[in-house]
């Protein structure tokens, strides 16, 4: 994935998570039940949705090896692909997280 997808991406988190803490201030709802664990939970929602593409792509193709006849190729490539794409993504973030988590640790206060 290039630098313009990351950033993209980046900004559309950055988008929802403001979105979601503005909600959820118009709700009435206390800022630390916002506040506490909602990036981790986002962030396992996001591995658990890229494991489900993975086992939905998975599945696809071994029925398809099987003789599915209800199973084209074209769907079980395309459903391989975005399960990539998200991997890749994922990954991507992840050293996005770990690199931002350096920098803040060599930070001198």
């Amino acid at each position: 994935m290039s630098t313009p997808g990351i950033q993209s991406a980046l900004q559309q988190m950055q988008s929802l998570a403001t979105q979601a803490s503005g909600q959820s201030m118009q709700g009435g709802a206390p800022s630390q039940a916002v506040g506490h664990g909602s990036f981790g939970g986002e962030l396992q929602a996001s591995i658990q949705r890229i494991n489900q593409l993975k086992l939905a792509a998975n599945d696809k193709a071994m029925a398809f090896q099987a003789g599915d006849p209800d199973i084209e190729l074209g769907d079980v490539m395309i459903d391989m692909q975005k399960a990539s794409v998200a991997s890749q993504m994922g990954l991507q973030v992840r050293n996005r997280l770990v690199s931002a988590y350096r920098d803040v640790m060599n930070m001198q206060v």
